[in-house]
């Protein structure tokens, strides 16, 4: 199963993430989403997971709760838009961990694309950076991987270009 994981979209979509996403078997957003016109593209392309993130309204609170614990293909994967710094969590997601004890974490929130192993939790933490125009990041970013077996792979780090005004109508 292909994996397209974004985050931080802050209302905005363009065609380089929908092409970039397009061969995913699901998208998974991570928070900060910004309206329900993103919603309704990415849910139009594929099957869409996601999370609420601090600037998402009750609009978007409504179509998605606050974290996903999701088990596919041998794997427990945990989401929550603001969870902390790697190995120093903030107090709710320490708790999600313990209780769920996934393999990855997904986070948003930071605009900062991490992959990195969580030796203290025993866990994958994994940020895609931000899709938007919205924030301090000067590049675009999303992940994709696979889910292969109880393990994660072919995972690629896409670049989707500088900030942009451009939209999808």
């Amino acid at each position: 199963m292909k994996i397209g994981l974004i985050s931080d979209t802050h209302s905005y979509i363009d065609e380089r993430i929908m092409h970039h996403l397009s061969d995913c078997d699901q998208i998974w957003h991570a928070g900060d989403v910004g309206n329900n016109l993103v919603l309704e593209k990415l849910s139009a392309a594929k099957e869409t997971v996601g999370v609420y993130g601090n600037i998402d309204g009750t609009d978007i609170r409504i179509e998605w709760p606050e974290f996903v614990v999701k088990k596919l293909n041998g794997l427990t994967f945990l989401m929550i838009h603001i969870a902390g710094a790697v190995e120093r969590y903030n107090a709710k997601t320490r708790e999600l961990i313990a209780l769920h004890k996934p393999d990855v974490l997904i986070c948003g929130h930071s605009h900062i694309l991490k992959v990195v192993r969580d030796k203290r939790f025993n866990l994958i933490h994994m940020n895609p950076g931000a899709a938007g125009n919205h924030g301090f990041h000067k590049v675009r970013t999303l992940l994709k991987f696979d889910i292969e077996n109880a393990n994660l792979a072919n995972l690629q780090v896409i670049e989707l270009g500088p900030k942009s005004t451009k939209t999808i109508d």
